[in-house]
């Protein structure tokens, strides 16, 4: 019921962070794993640090979601050449800090295209083989903002907001055909983002990064940051046949910080 192998997997953002954590899941679980990023060096060593203990071959894609068209052009192709996806993992970098009041239209058009349009291109190239194969799973790595606005992340609120309503809408679409859509909301991981979001509070607040940290993590129960690994656990099951009658879900991954707001 866990396993993935015989099953490809298209993750996005996966040189680092979250989205490399969700790769590495996944390969450990048996599925041939692409991955798609920006940086042609990053996704090479990124591809070669996954395991491959089933056999399987994993790949790389290149692709700047700054270009929605871009995306949809190389994931296009990949699947041209590669055969079905049965599994798509929609995970892009947040768009920088700052009061949504104070953010330009061009950001929030700019995070709209990231996010939103080039979701919409990556699942329009890969579900016409998840309907053949009767078997299809996209997973949104999104936010807590979702449940709750975090402070200092307008623009970031916004889309993501506007990216789990789209994928609730696309599961009960695409629920007939043995594909499910569902959302990760991830709370504070330690990652090279949350460093920066870190530090960029410590400046504003003329305090230590350390004070920043220690203030965050007494919002959480678990009492500490997620590691990204327990974020890509959640993406292999959720990919995995065990979840097959998981659908339209948004599911926290966040040590207990939303039950305790």
């Amino acid at each position: 019921m866990f396993t993935l192998q015989g099953r490809n997997a298209l993750v996005c953002g996966a040189t680092q962070g979250i989205g490399h954590a969700c790769a590495d899941a996944m390969a450990r679980a048996g599925a041939a794993v692409t991955i798609v990023g920006r940086h042609a060096g990053g996704l090479e060593s990124a591809c070669a640090a996954l395991p491959a203990d089933h056999g399987q071959t994993h790949g790389t894609v290149q692709a700047d979601f700054t270009s929605w068209e871009a995306v949809r052009d190389a994931v296009g192709a990949h699947v041209a050449g590669h055969g079905p996806v049965h599994i798509l993992v929609n995970n892009t970098g947040g768009p920088p800090a700052g009061p949504a009041f104070e953010a330009t239209p061009e950001d929030y058009a700019r995070a709209f295209a990231q996010h939103l349009q080039c979701n919409q291109v990556l699942v329009q190239a890969v579900t016409a083989g998840m309907r053949e194969e009767r078997y299809g799973r996209i997973i949104n790595i999104i936010s807590t903002s979702v449940v709750t606005p975090i402070r200092g992340l307008g623009v970031s609120n916004t889309i993501r907001g506007a990216v789990a309503n789209w994928a609730r809408t696309l599961a009960c679409e695409l629920g007939p055909l043995g594909i499910t859509v569902n959302n990760i909301l991830p709370g504070f991981v330690g990652t090279a983002r949350l460093g920066a979001i870190i530090q960029g509070r410590a400046q504003r607040a003329g305090s230590s990064t350390d004070e920043i940290e220690n203030q965050m993590k007494r919002t959480i129960p678990a009492g500490r940051f997620a590691e990204p690994g327990e974020v890509g656990a959640v993406a292999a099951f959720l990919a995995s046949p065990a979840a097959a009658y998981v659908n339209g879900v948004n599911l926290p991954v966040d040590g207990g910080r939303l039950a305790g707001q």
